[in-house]
């Protein structure tokens, strides 16, 4: 699929219904139970989402931090995880985009898809979103610290491309550095470069 195709269809879904995605470290499950999910969707947006929510992450690395992980690709990362109900449905939708600044690379990159509930493989006990990027462009595993004001991003590969420039693209894949990033919960504000339209920013706006 092209990538402008893409980005449209990926952009016109957020109001639509979210289609199943698998990633990294995380499998759907027919039944998650329903009470934790509640409690993960209340602890990621601080409240019980309702109809819509919105909930920003972000870290940018200084130069200290770089030299000490000279293999990091990544600069500065934030994160929009959204939730809503498409009109005429009845359950919540979820969503993220994701913004990059690569170290080696000039721009701002991003990448955007749906998300579920998930089952962690790697600890049972403990439930995330699983997003995917449509065309097998990859995805992330996003869980909160204990005391939810971080996001814990997993990646093993994840499709990018640069902002308004949707055919430049980059891949960025786990390594030794770039496994698993930790991001702070920060005011809406950090994340209106990654609203897609005026209702999501008129929602940030309210809180």
């Amino acid at each position: 699929m092209r990538r402008p195709i893409l980005i449209a269809l990926a952009i016109a879904s957020f109001a639509g219904l979210a289609q199943v995605v698998r990633a990294p470290y995380a499998h759907a499950q027919d039944a998650i139970d329903q009470n934790r999910a509640d409690t993960l969707d209340k602890d990621m947006f601080t409240r019980p989402p309702g109809d819509k929510a919105l909930a920003c992450f972000m870290r940018r690395y200084d130069a200290e931090h770089l030299a000490r992980h000279r293999k990091q690709k990544v600069a500065a990362m934030k994160l929009l995880v959204s939730a809503d109900i498409p009109e005429g449905e009845q359950h919540l939708a979820y969503s993220f985009h994701l913004g990059v600044k690569l170290r080696h690379r000039a721009g701002d990159f991003e990448s955007l898809g749906y998300c579920n509930h998930a089952i962690a493989e790697d600890d049972a006990s403990e439930i995330r979103f699983a997003c995917g990027v449509d065309c097998e462009g990859g995805g992330i595993n996003v869980a909160l610290s204990k005391d939810d004001k971080s996001a814990i991003v997993r990646l093993q590969r994840i499709r990018l491309w640069k902002h308004n420039r949707p055919d430049d693209e980059a891949e960025l894949t786990s390594g030794t550095d770039d496994k698993i990033f930790r991001l702070d919960r920060v005011d809406g504000g950090e994340c209106t470069s990654l609203l897609t339209d005026r209702e999501e920013l008129a929602a940030f706006r309210q809180k």
